[in-house]
């Protein structure tokens, strides 16, 4: 679990950066660093969904991957739709934001706004729980191996400083998220650790990277996607890859 602690104090640290010194940065360089951000995101996505796609290709399930894919990512998301996760998550983080009872300050302005207090919790939690780095590096972490979520912890630590610029002190409220999906993947591995067959975990990352892609969008300002709700997806996609692998 040592990587897992890493992660939650780099994200909780680069909050506290960005809430310090965020107001020093001025705002043309906020908006390059969160593009670029949104950016890597994309293309991270994009390199982990075509990863995961030629894994799924070259396993069993064969050319039933990109029905994988599909099947997964519609039905979750109007899974998510339906349960309306993503209002959830939001209402999650006003809770936070009223339990907290006083205003933080964003940057150069004061962030009294319970709805960003939660777009920044929950695309944080999403940013840093949702793609094959949290997956592969939680599972490799219950399993003995925790350098992946050492990297991921330091790629983390700097994007929590932006993101908490843009968007404020919910981003560092994500550290729960960071305990409870990674922390539950890291001891869930070492439970089952050979439930995760490679069929599986290319399912995952196929799909992870497929949301990440969305979430990347998102990030820039393109279009408002609503990732949370598609969140049941990498679900569908662990018994996809385990019943066609």
């Amino acid at each position: 679990m040592t990587g897992v602690f890493l992660n939650i104090i780099t994200v909780i640290l680069g909050t506290a950066f960005g809430l310090l010194f965020g107001k020093l940065i001025p705002e043309r360089f906020r908006q390059i660093a969160f593009s670029a951000i949104g950016s890597c995101t994309i293309a991270f996505g994009a390199i982990t969904t075509v990863g995961g796609f030629s894994d799924l290709s070259a396993s069993r399930v064969g050319s039933f991957a990109a029905l994988v894919l599909v099947t997964s990512l519609v039905t979750g998301s109007l899974l998510g739709e339906l349960l309306r996760i993503e209002q959830r998550i939001e209402g999650l983080g006003n809770w936070l934001h009223g339990l907290l009872g006083k205003r933080f300050k964003r940057g150069d302005r004061v962030d009294a706004s319970p709805s960003t207090f939660a777009e920044g919790f929950m695309t944080a939690s999403i940013f840093f729980c949702v793609g094959a780095m949290t997956v592969m590096g939680s599972i490799q972490a219950g399993l003995g191996d925790p350098s992946t979520l050492y990297l991921k912890s330091l790629l983390d630590g700097v994007s929590a400083i932006f993101l908490t610029t843009a968007l404020g002190i919910g981003v560092g409220f994500s550290a729960f998220s960071v305990l409870i999906i990674q922390g539950g993947l890291a001891l869930f591995a070492g439970f089952l650790g050979d439930f995760f067959t490679p069929a599986i975990m290319a399912s995952i990352n196929l799909t992870g990277g497929t949301m990440l892609i969305a979430l990347g969008i998102d990030i820039i300002g393109i279009k408002k996607m609503k990732v949370g709700n598609m969140l049941p997806a990498l679900l569908l996609a662990v018994l996809l890859g385990w019943l066609l692998g």
